[in-house]
């Protein structure tokens, strides 16, 4: 933990609640609703064995009966439903960032924008409010609308480090005129944090988030980051994967000590109808109790090999691949749909 007694939890930390923000035919999924929904149904089967569920849904009755007809009974006794409209389903950058502190977890409500105003956000922006209006979870509502912040930005050790990428939170639209010490002062004192590790490189095609840290690096436990590296020197992301390679064998713990370092394997290149680029990613894996939930892209070479890599980092840790073939046709993955909260929130 952080000297701080308010914190930002690590995703390992034992949690109460998962968010799904369920697909439905007024998102970008409408053309591929089936397929997509069967995606989500697997991640809800996985889930629910594990922790329970808050699905956010304009429809909740649908849902629920989709899910009656698929998951045991024990299950749904773990899932709650929010009815709210939303224009899409990324529950990882519009959900709360949850904090620990001694009185009440936290419930920060950051402002969510469409990566910068690319595409609509007004629904999803008042998801965590509905939520809060309806006491689904235990916490005191902190509004800070006025600061755009996506969960998929940032990543925390659970310990007073914060790890981001420059390319995100200074990109254009997020939080201008601020500059990047002012953008950092002001995460420090939101997230009680003690520091911040800012990741410079990398960058996967086809991705809409300016790089999120979640499509690239990631926190595990026992001072360890799992990572994208690129061997290809074919591959149009080797140089900048390269260079953020390099930038995390240089960043340092709170000891001083160099992390332990667990390369992935880059995915099988994938692409849409039109020829560009999906972003595919084996660092978009969800932690939760237990179980590691683990991208999957049709590929056995490369999602045994991450599998296989994982386990590393996870040692205790079941894995679970979820196929996310579907996902990445609209530019995100397993991580970007769920939103973890901490055993308090519950």
């Amino acid at each position: 933990m952080s000297n701080s007694s308010t914190y930002m939890p690590a995703e390992w930390h034992e949690q109460g609640a998962v968010q799904l923000t369920w697909p439905h035919s007024s998102t970008d999924w409408r053309p591929i609703l089936k397929d997509v929904v069967r995606c989500y149904m697997a991640m809800a089967r996985a889930l629910s064995a594990r922790v329970h569920l808050i699905i956010v849904a304009p429809k909740p009755q649908q849902v629920q009966e989709l899910l009656a007809a698929y998951l045991p009974t024990e299950n749904m006794k773990r899932i709650t439903f929010c009815k709210a409209p939303s224009n899409d389903t990324w529950a990882r950058d519009h959900g709360f960032i949850t904090l620990l502190a001694p009185d009440s977890p936290r419930l920060l409500d950051f402002k969510f924008n469409g990566w910068g105003e690319k595409f609509p956000s007004k629904f999803d922006n008042c998801i965590c409010r509905r939520m809060a209006h309806n006491k689904i979870l235990k916490g005191k509502y902190e509004d800070h609308l006025d600061f755009v912040l996506e969960g998929g930005s940032i990543e925390s050790d659970g310990m007073g480090t914060i790890m981001t990428t420059s390319k995100c939170l200074l990109a254009p639209n997020r939080n201008q005129p601020l500059t990047q010490e002012q953008i950092e002062d002001r995460l420090l004192a939101y997230l009680h944090a003690e520091r911040i590790l800012w990741l410079d490189h990398g960058y996967l095609a086809g991705d809409d988030t300016d790089s999120h840290i979640d499509t690239l690096a990631r926190f595990c436990p026992d001072d360890t980051i799992a990572y994208v590296q690129c061997l290809d020197r074919d591959d149009e992301h080797y140089d900048e994967l390269q260079r953020m390679e390099a930038q995390l064998k240089e960043f340092r713990t709170t000891q001083g000590n160099p992390y332990r370092l667990v390369p992935l394997p880059m995915a099988k290149p994938a692409y849409d109808e039109d020829g560009t680029r999906l972003p595919a990613t084996y660092a978009n894996f969800l932690i939760t109790n237990g179980a590691v939930l683990m991208p999957t892209y049709g590929n056995p070479d490369t999602d045994i090999k991450a599998e296989q890599q994982l386990r590393k980092a996870f040692p205790n840790h079941e894995i679970i691949g979820i196929d996310c073939q579907i996902l990445i046709t609209q530019h995100g993955s397993l991580h970007c749909c769920t939103m973890q909260f901490p055993r308090e929130t519950l």
